[in-house]
């Protein structure tokens, strides 16, 4: 009898346990709510991705002619400079004394032709002489003959002394380039980016025109953009882009593609193309830099433009499906809690954002990622909105 006592109460918790218990695992598991997206207007851009180097539109080394001391050296590093402006000044003394050389050979090679061409006309009027008194037999023929090779002679001699005159003004034409050639100017206006040299340093130009000082005209940047050959076919010159920097990655800057290099980068290494390796093109980006922000060897993240709609209806490329009767959205009413399938007409799709072009109006809610549970047990689950097909 006290077994049984004890045993009824235990029998009675075991079974409202167990009661309970199926009603639980009877319920059916709630569903997840599905993930909704907004039909609106907005601008849908395709894109070509690609990273480059800021480099100068124009970068000009300034290099020395002629070999000596650098006497002057008037500019500093970061100095923007005009074209024209003196940028070195090398110890010109040897070419001063070139030029003086050269001008006093000019100048005794002119006073040669002067005191030839009084020769001449002496010789001249001894001929004439002669021959007037040979017509009347009070001059001998040897006589005239030997006045008339003198006049040719000297003729001779003059042209002689102007061959040597013009070798001499080339002598001293060059002797006053190299002078020149001692006071190195900008060729550009731009800024000194690089001081090659120090002054008080001696150059040597015989092999090689050393560097003086680095150039660069830095009010337009040129970006190096590395295209795959993936993408390379889809762009082309006069496209629109951006890019941005990793020190001003939420400012754009806009940018012009100007051309496509027609080979590889590979190739500026060798004559040869590794087929196994990724093949990338150079596109050339031509942007204005007004306030100098932009400089040589910063990294840019560039964002080619190939097609732009804009002021268009978009949704997330996520909410695009296909089958065999084309392509569709799953259609969101809020009310009821259901989905319903919509054909819709799909324009520039960048695989972000889609345009729909019908199907659809704005403020329309729509299916994104996967479909929720409810449309694997036809609707019939309870707990969450269902989905129609």
């Amino acid at each position: 009898m006290r077994l049984r006592k004890l045993l009824l109460p235990l029998l009675v918790i075991v079974g409202v346990a167990g009661f309970f218990g199926w009603r639980v695992l009877s319920q059916p598991a709630p569903t997840a709510a599905p993930t909704l997206a907004t039909a609106q207007i907005g601008t849908v851009a395709q894109t070509v991705l690609s990273s480059g180097m800021l480099e100068a539109a124009q970068l000009v080394s300034v290099g020395a002619r002629v070999s000596g001391q650098i006497d002057t050296l008037a500019v500093t590093l970061g100095q923007t400079v005009e074209a024209g402006d003196l940028i070195a000044q090398i110890d010109s003394q040897d070419q001063q004394n070139e030029v003086l050389m050269a001008e006093a050979e000019l100048a005794n090679i002119d006073a040669q032709i002067a005191a030839k061409n009084a020769e001449l006309e002496r010789a001249e009027l001894a001929f004439q002489r002669y021959s007037g008194l040979g017509a009347q037999n009070y001059s001998s023929a040897e006589t005239v003959e030997s006045a008339k090779a003198d006049v040719q002679i000297t003729k001779a001699d003059l042209e002689a002394l102007a061959a040597k005159k013009s070798a001499a003004e080339v002598t001293l034409s060059t002797a006053r380039i190299a002078l020149e050639r001692t006071k190195i100017t900008a060729p550009i206006d731009g800024t000194v980016v690089a001081v090659v040299v120090k002054q008080g340093q001696t150059v040597n130009a015989n092999n090689d025109a050393p560097t003086i000082v680095k150039l660069a005209d830095l009010s337009t940047m040129l970006v190096k953009a590395e295209i795959s050959e993936a993408d390379v076919m889809n762009v082309s010159p006069g496209q629109e882009a951006s890019f941005t920097t990793l020190g001003a990655s939420g400012r754009p800057f806009q940018a012009i593609l100007r051309e496509i290099e027609p080979a590889p980068t590979e190739i500026e290494e060798s004559d040869t193309i590794d087929s196994e390796s990724a093949i990338y093109y150079n596109g050339l980006l031509e942007v204005a830099n007004p306030d100098g922000a932009l400089r040589i060897g910063m990294t840019a993240q560039v964002t080619i433009e190939l097609a732009k709609a804009e002021n268009v209806l978009s949704v997330p490329s996520s909410a695009i499906r296909s089958d065999d009767q084309g392509r569709y959205v799953l259609r969101y009413d809020p009310a009821s809690g259901t989905s319903k399938r919509q054909a819709v007409e799909v324009g520039l799709d960048n695989r972000v954002s889609a345009e729909i072009l019908s199907g659809l109006a704005e403020g329309d809610s729509v299916v994104t990622g996967t479909e929720h549970a409810a449309a694997a047990d036809g609707g019939n689950s309870r707990g969450g909105p269902r989905m129609r097909f």
